[in-house]
């Protein structure tokens, strides 16, 4: 079990940490902060930016977290938060990525949420200094709860910009 976990941490992680670096530095392919801001503005996460190296910030926090086992439950919040987000820009395109749906960013969620219940197992930091001893239903939910009360003040704040940004693109179309 520990080595499953160990591995799942480190896939998780090791993927976060690549989407934290494509949105910061433009590695791995990535449009960087300038490149990606403006795609963000148009899911509403303004300004671009700003939301993007938040975005980054938490995806490299996420998977330092994840990766070492420390503060594993949190990491797990801020990964599952974090996606959350990011599947929301797809929701209406349903469930499977083959229609350009949420399928991927809910896996990284709820990957991450099932690390929050299970905590990072022996091979961590979390072990190492006695904070994994603690994890339990409670703690799981506590994470859960986090990440969606987070996430959903950061969806609700987009859709209230998209939702004044309509009327303005309308009026500019009548013209």
């Amino acid at each position: 079990m520990n080595t499953g976990l160990l591995l799942l941490r480190l896939l998780i992680g090791g993927l976060l940490f690549a989407h934290g670096a494509q949105k910061a530095f433009g590695a791995f392919g990535g449009m960087g902060v300038a490149g990606t801001a403006p795609l963000f503005e148009t899911w509403g996460l303004r300004p671009g930016a700003a939301m993007v190296k938040l975005a980054a910030a938490a995806e490299l926090t996420a998977a330092a977290l994840l990766i070492t086992g420390l503060a594993t439950p949190l990491g797990a919040a801020i990964a599952a938060g974090t996606l959350i987000v990011a599947g929301s820009v797809n929701a209406t395109n349903g469930l499977w990525a083959v229609k350009g749906g949420f399928e991927l960013p809910l896996l990284y969620a709820g990957t991450a949420a099932c690390l929050a219940f299970t905590g990072p197992g022996d091979y961590s930091l979390d072990r190492a200094i006695g904070l994994s001893d603690d994890i339990g239903v409670a703690t799981g939910v506590s994470a859960v709860v986090l990440a969606v009360v987070a996430s959903g003040v950061v969806i609700s704040r987009a859709r209230a910009n998209l939702a004044k940004a309509a009327p303005t693109a309308a009026a500019g179309g009548a013209h």
